[in-house]
């Protein structure tokens, strides 16, 4: 799928094999995801070259190898955060690649899975073996929105048992992190604009659903006796953002994950509460490759089920004429990508 401009239609075309580059690989896509991160690079909130190929949560086979990589082999079943780090500078060397200065991210920095194949860098640090156990679909919906809530909630705003959790978005991240904040002993509140999302969360654990178009802040805090220990913006926008911050108890946590275009420059946040309250305004930003294993345990073990999140899987040319709207779907869940389907 090539973006010729920023918002033109999609074209499903040939294009040439990619080849691994040195210290990386080329992976044969057996599953990738379409994600509202994709849609911001079509709508032009990225700086891209064009023409260009999106698509950053995928799953597959390794199809060729380039020299140097020593972990990897053709043939073997693998995955990879959406933030490829560069494997040589301070933080990668520390296990936070997800924020290297000289990152990469398939769909964003070069060409990326909304495609048959797609070409990884330094694979020795990026890639996450997948078990024979686990489908393709699942571990592709682990690469953004799963990994990013999981890491988020976990290692950022380090939610406890019995802690209150307000998740502002129930699309693929806020669903995902309705299930890992539930398989963590927390309450959890999911706000949304789609009833149809609500009841997937209430499905999820979601302890209460509130609409959107409530007074969130004011629910929240009845619901919880004074606010939500810990909230997370899964959509990324003023509106959200700030529903989130105010949905706190003082001295609460919030993290932001979604993706906050600028308005005038930057987002108008209140942080005026933030000051008052002492809250914590936290940035998360994917997961590395090296935090994956204890995750991919749970995976495994049926702990947590990031496959119940995979609401359909369409081909190419159906995720081609999806894209440009896809800020306004209104699919409960992941939309997942078979670049081999035939329609």
């Amino acid at each position: 799928m090539v973006l010729d401009t920023v918002r033109a239609s999609p074209d499903v075309r040939d294009v040439a094999r990619p080849v691994a580059p040195d210290g990386g690989v080329v992976v044969e896509v057996r599953a990738t995801g379409l994600c509202r991160s994709d849609w911001h690079a079509w709508a032009g909130h990225e700086d891209l070259a064009f023409p260009h190929v999106p698509g950053h949560e995928l799953a597959g086979v390794v199809s060729e190898v380039g020299t140097g990589v020593v972990g990897w082999a053709v043939g073997d079943r693998v995955t990879t955060p959406f933030v490829c780090g560069c494997g040589h500078c301070d933080w990668c060397r520390a296990g936070d690649a997800q924020v290297c200065p000289a990152q990469q991210q398939p769909g964003f920095t070069h060409w990326g899975s909304f495609a048959q194949h797609v070409a990884l860098h330094a694979a020795d640090t990026n890639l996450v073996a997948v078990p024979d156990d686990v489908e393709f679909a699942t571990a592709a919906a682990l690469g953004c929105r799963f990994a990013t809530a999981y890491r988020a909630l976990v290692a950022r705003a380090r939610l406890r048992e019995g802690e209150w959790v307000t998740v502002v978005g129930a699309g693929g991240v806020g669903l995902s992190a309705v299930m890992v904040a539930h398989a963590l002993g927390a309450r959890v509140v999911a706000v949304d604009r789609n009833p149809e999302a609500l009841a997937v969360a209430a499905r999820l654990g979601a302890e209460h659903t509130v609409t959107a178009d409530d007074d969130v802040p004011a629910t929240v805090a009845d619901l919880t006796g004074g606010g939500s220990h810990v909230a997370m913006d899964a959509v990324g926008s003023e509106q959200t953002s700030a529903t989130s911050l105010l949905s706190l108890r003082r001295r609460g946590r919030m993290v932001q994950v979604g993706l906050l275009p600028g308005v005038a420059g930057h987002p108008r946040v209140p942080l005026e509460r933030a000051i008052a309250w002492e809250l914590d305004v936290l940035g998360s930003h994917g997961m590395a490759a090296v935090d994956y294993p204890p995750m991919m345990e749970l995976v495994a073990s049926g702990r947590l089920r990031p496959d119940l999140l995979v609401e359909r899987t369409i081909g190419l040319q159906a995720a081609a004429a999806l894209l440009p709207t896809f800020d306004q779907a209104s699919v409960a869940g992941m939309t997942m990508i078979d670049p081999w389907l035939h329609e």
